[in-house]
């Protein structure tokens, strides 16, 4: 069964793909009334599915004429990658945000998906906790660590 989330957010990302600037400004009520769904359903699919941590700045304006502009950020783009390096550098970093990432990494195709199957299992709750220290802190720093050399390899 497909969970009406994802439909909105393949949805999105469809109109997104066939977008030549990667903006995209819809209205919310209708993309609401495409899906049958509260407008609520959306800001809950904006929220969790388009943030800045997933490559995605979403503005908005509510109101009669207001609207939804989904811009999609490129790591193509040296500040993008900077804001990661800056974010990961010395933060504790959950096992979803370094997934989340990785995902990013796999979509932007900066890494493969075997790539990021193995820096997944590196990151692992499992893996990092017989380690002495904090399994938060460590995976920021392997994530650091990884972000670099995918900048350098990106620069050379």
């Amino acid at each position: 069964m497909i969970i009406l989330a994802d439909q909105i957010e393949a949805y999105i990302k469809s109109l997104l793909a066939t977008s030549q600037t990667g903006i995209l400004e819809l209205k919310r009520n209708d993309l609401a009334e495409t899906f049958m769904c509260v407008p609520s359903q959306i800001n809950y699919v904006l929220s969790t599915r388009f943030n800045s941590q997933q490559g995605y700045i979403v503005e908005s304006r509510r109101g009669g004429g207001g609207y939804l502009r989904i811009i999609k950020l490129s790591m193509n783009n040296d500040a993008e990658f900077q804001r990661l390096l800056d974010a990961a550098e010395g933060q504790h970093v959950s096992r979803q945000t370094g997934e989340i990432l990785l995902k990013r990494l796999i979509d932007e195709e900066f890494i493969s998906i075997r790539e990021g199957l193995i820096i997944k299992a590196m990151i692992d709750d499992n893996v990092l906790k017989v380690a002495d220290v904090n399994s938060e802190l460590l995976r920021g720093n392997l994530l650091n660590a990884l972000l670099i050399t995918l900048m350098r390899e990106n620069l050379s």
